[in-house]
C-alpha cells in the first residue's frame, strides 16, 4: 500500500470537509435565508432530500448520487451548526459519538469478540443496544417510516434479535395462509358489502407476509415496488401520448383500445 499517496487522499478528504464548514459559517452569518432557519424548518427539506437520493440509486444514477449525498450532507452539518450556536452540540460532537457508538457496537473488530457471520453481527448489535438502554429492539425502527419499510425493519431487527423463521418454506406457507383467510372472508365473487376495517387488518397481515417472505429471499421490498411503479408510469405515459397522437384522451378510448398501446409500451 502507497501510505503516501493515502495520506493525501485523507488530506484532500479533510481539506474538503473543512471547507464546507467554512461555507457553513459564511452562509449562516451572511445569506438572509440560511440565517432564519431552525432545527424545525429544514425537517421537511431533509426528507426531501432523502427521498432525492433514493430516487437516484434506483435508477443507479452515480453522478446524481454524489450530488445528493452533498445536499444531505449539508443538512446534517446545518443541523450541528444551529445547535453549536446555542453550545448544545457542535459537529465535532455529533462526528465522536458517531465513532464511540461504531467502536462500541464491533466489538468483534476493536475487542475480543469473535463472530463467524453477518448474522452474529447483528445480533450482537442489537444485544449491544438493549444494554445501552433501549427496552425493546423495535425502538430502534422510526415511528414516521413509510408502512412498507417499516415492515421490513421491524422483521430485520426481530431477526437480528433471534426471532425468525427456519426455512423459507414456512414463511411461504404463511402467505398462503393468509392469502386463503383474505380470499375466504372476502370472496371475490360475492358482491355483498364487506367489513372495510376487518378487510383492512386481513390485507395488512396478508402485505406483512409477503414482506417476511421477500426478505427471507433477499429481496427489499421498498425498491421492488419503486420499480414497478416506475415501469407503470412508463408504460402509461406511452399510453397517453399514443393516445394524443391520435387526436385523443383516454377517456374516449375504450379498454381494449387501451390495451393495444399497453402491450406496445411492454415490448419498449
Amino acid at each position: 500500500m502507497n501510505f503516501d499517496t493515502l495520506s493525501e487522499k485523507r488530506q484532500a478528504q479533510l481539506i474538503a470537509f473543512d471547507r464546507l464548514l467554512t461555507v457553513m459559517d459564511e452562509l449562516r452569518e451572511q445569506c438572509p435565508w440560511d440565517k432564519k432557519q431552525t432545527i424545525e424548518s429544514l425537517r421537511h427539506l431533509t426528507i426531501e432530500e432523502t427521498y432525492e437520493l433514493s430516487d437516484a440509486i434506483i435508477e443507479g444514477d452515480m453522478k446524481e448520487i454524489k450530488k445528493e449525498i452533498g445536499d444531505i450532507m449539508l443538512h446534517l452539518v446545518f443541523y450541528s451548526k444551529i445547535a453549536s450556536e446555542t453550545n448544545t452540540f457542535d459537529i465535532a460532537d455529533v462526528l465522536n459519538g458517531l465513532c464511540e457508538k461504531l467502536i462500541h457496537r464491533h466489538p468483534h473488530i476493536y475487542g475480543d469478540v469473535k463472530v463467524e457471520n453477518e448474522a452474529q453481527v447483528k445480533q450482537n448489535w442489537e444485544a449491544l443496544k438493549l444494554k445501552e438502554g433501549n427496552k425493546s429492539v423495535l425502538e430502534g425502527v422510526p415511528k414516521s417510516l413509510p408502512a412498507l419499510v417499516k415492515a421490513m425493519r421491524i422483521q430485520e431487527k426481530a431477526r437480528g434479535a433471534g426471532f425468525d423463521w427456519e426455512e423459507k418454506q414456512q414463511v411461504w406457507e404463511k402467505v398462503e395462509e393468509e392469502m386463503n383467510e383474505f380470499k375466504a372472508e372476502f370472496n371475490v365473487v360475492d358482491n355483498a358489502a364487506i367489513n372495510v376495517e376487518k378487510a383492512e387488518a386481513e390485507f395488512g397481515d396478508l402485505l406483512f407476509s409477503l414482506v417476511n417472505y421477500a426478505r427471507f429471499i433477499n429481496i427489499n421490498v421498498e425498491t421492488a415496488l419503486e420499480r414497478t411503479n416506475k415501469k407503470f408510469i412508463k408504460r402509461f405515459q406511452h399510453l397517453e401520448s399514443r393516445a394524443k397522437e391520435q387526436g385523443k384522451t383516454l377517456q374516449d378510448m375504450t379498454l381494449a383500445e387501451m390495451d393495444v398501446y399497453w402491450e406496445e409500451a411492454k415490448s419498449l
